[in-house]
């Protein structure tokens, strides 16, 4: 299995002294995310999330299928990650490495199986029709940070997708195109979003949002999935340094902030765009204001 080149002795030792000392080599503190990024392709559904140096794009997908025989009133939801080798020289197409392993288990936790998206919703007809929707994740550039980074995307592209509106008559389903009628957005029930914790010094450190090099460094990983609500959708820990239970909750406090900073962001974001959606459109239509490029003075 393809693995990520390791850093120097000099660059660990240099990295873990400077953490001794209460310094990052970028200059943040302890837990302070890094720049963070995102823009909405001109097509309803692809999120572009940019997490310092970490790029990864996400995009919805839909199509209409039948649904699994044990579940007639359920769409279908799957995520699906792409490591591109243009990211970095350790992915290769067709051999997942264990981060490849690692982030698709979490979104599947965090996202799919804490139900942060309603599959009754995507029900046309029970046991005949529904829509299937597809998350594709592709991770463009890797500096750390990808389940983060990742989960921001796929939640940001779910909320800002539209599925195409389907007429029922008995058992036929014909699915409109956006000409003939409105997409319709899609049921969120909550907004999980993933807040990695790296570890150093047997569990005394604790830093969010680490790079590479602090990855490779760092004695293990603790991952919190929860949404704006407070609610705790999973964790999962990952090195075999242990972490105190006391330490665990602070960490879920922070966690808890930082997530309600980004959901206030990505719905910044959402909002953002909808407006430039609107200008000129139905919004510009019912407007009763004239557009009086100058005044002329009244002779």
């Amino acid at each position: 299995m393809p693995q990520e080149a390791q850093i120097s002795v000099n660059e660990r030792a240099f990295i873990q002294d400077a953490l001794k000392e209460q310094i990052r080599l970028d200059g943040r503190a302890f837990d302070a995310f890094r720049a963070l990024e995102l823009t909405f392709g001109d097509e309803y559904g692809v999120a572009d999330v940019q997490l310092g140096k970490t790029r990864v794009i996400a995009r919805i997908s839909v199509d209409v299928v039948t649904p699994a025989p044990e579940r007639k009133f359920d769409g279908v939801f799957q995520i699906i990650t792409e490591f591109s080798p243009m990211a970095s020289p350790a992915f290769e197409v067709g051999r997942p490495t264990n981060a490849e392993v690692v982030l698709s288990r979490i979104l599947e936790k965090a996202i799919r199986r804490s139900n942060a998206l309603d599959t009754e919703s995507l029900c046309i007809i029970a046991g005949l029709k529904c829509f299937a929707l597809r998350a594709d994740v592709h991770v463009i550039d890797h500096d750390g940070g990808l389940i983060d980074a990742s989960c921001i995307a796929v939640m940001a592209a779910l909320q800002h997708f539209r599925r195409p509106d389907v007429v029922v008559e008995g058992e036929k389903a014909t699915v409109l195109s956006i000409r003939e009628r409105d997409p319709i957005p899609l049921s969120i029930l909550h907004q999980p979003l993933c807040v990695t914790f790296s570890y150093f010094e047997e569990g005394e450190l604790f830093l969010v949002d680490a790079n590479l090099a602090e990855e490779q460094v760092r004695d293990g990983e603790v991952i919190i999935t929860m949404n704006r609500h407070g609610e705790v959708c999973q964790i999962a820990k990952y090195g075999g340094a242990t972490v105190e239970p006391y330490a665990l909750f602070n960490l879920t406090t922070l966690a808890l902030q930082k997530v309600k900073e980004m959901s206030k962001f990505i719905q910044t974001r959402l909002d953002d765009d909808a407006k430039k959606r609107n200008a000129g459109g139905l919004l510009a239509e019912l407007s009763a204001e004239n557009d009086r490029p100058f005044d002329r003075p009244v002779e």
